[in-house]
């Protein structure tokens, strides 16, 4: 599936030179040197935490779409599918973005803290109180990432370990007490969701997913609607739009290449499915985009 939308490395944001980067803190006041179309949905291969200090942003994040503002603490981890939906001019943010290695290397905080491999939501409201403590730890952490240091690797992994805590406390999911309580539907709900992001693009079967959850089609249709408000059928068809509409931006793709790839019988199958859920042919998607 991470074939299908466009899978950013760290370094597309960080070099000049396209050399690997394990951390970087972007200086948004800079000019930028490329353009990246986050307007688009796509996934990253790193981590990023950003806290917003002002203007909004809309971001899309796993089919979900949040609202984001002053105070706002956003999450994306590797894998999810991002897209920036709005972003406002005076938006600005404090972000640090990082690799897996980068964090894991020399000790386990991702394993600790829970919220960091399985975030109950992406974005997150602060108090500005809150905010204003964990902008503070944001630009001690800024301060050491612009200090040379033969150290400067070790001192940035213990600062922004540091931050993974204080971020956790915010979540208030102490790593060392099991999962806060959900509800029996909340729960195959959610992994309901992550089975789709895994299997959209080859099954769209909701027996499939009822089957590999060891329910009932008509009992996970229940519950999905019961913890979303949506059916099971409607998160699979927004999933394999999604994918969709990435290929369709790849310029010389062939509509039936798409059909192939996303495992439709054929072309005219697809663009049924397509049409019936956008509204609009697969062809005339790619014309007004």
């Amino acid at each position: 599936m991470s074939e299908l939308i466009p899978t950013y490395q760290l370094q597309a944001f960080s070099s000049h030179d396209g050399a690997p980067a394990d951390v970087y803190f972007p200086d948004y006041a800079a000019p930028a040197t490329r353009k990246i179309p986050l307007d688009r949905p796509y996934r990253g291969d790193y981590y990023k935490i950003s806290l917003c200090l002002r203007g909004t942003a809309e971001l899309k994040a796993n089919l979900e779409t949040y609202a984001v503002g002053p105070n706002c603490l956003v999450l994306a981890t590797p894998d999810v599918i991002k897209q920036w939906l709005h972003i406002a001019d005076e938006y600005e943010t404090l972000s640090i973005f990082f690799t897996k290695n980068f964090i894991t290397t020399h000790n386990a905080a991702t394993g600790k803290l829970r919220f960091f491999v399985a975030p109950p939501t992406y974005v997150l409201q602060l108090s500005a109180s809150q905010a204003a403590n964990l902008a503070a730890s944001f630009r001690f952490l800024q301060q050491k990432y612009h200090t040379s240091s033969t150290e400067r690797d070790n001192i940035l992994k213990n600062i922004l370990n540091s931050l993974l805590y204080e971020i956790g406390a915010l979540y208030d999911l102490p790593p060392a007490l099991p999962a806060a309580s959900q509800s029996r539907s909340q729960q195959l709900a959610a992994a309901f969701r992550q089975l789709v992001q895994a299997h959209c693009t080859t099954v769209r079967s909701v027996a499939f997913y009822a089957a590999a959850l060891c329910i009932t089609p008509k009992h996970l249709n229940e519950l999905v609607k019961e913890a979303t408000g949506r059916t099971a059928s409607d998160w699979i068809a927004e999933a394999v739009v999604l994918e969709a509409k990435a290929l369709l931006q790849t310029p010389g793709l062939p509509v039936q290449e798409v059909a192939a790839s996303l495992h439709f019988a054929d072309q005219f199958a697809f663009s049924r499915f397509f049409k019936n859920s956008t509204g609009l042919s697969p062809t005339a998607y790619r014309q007004a985009g």
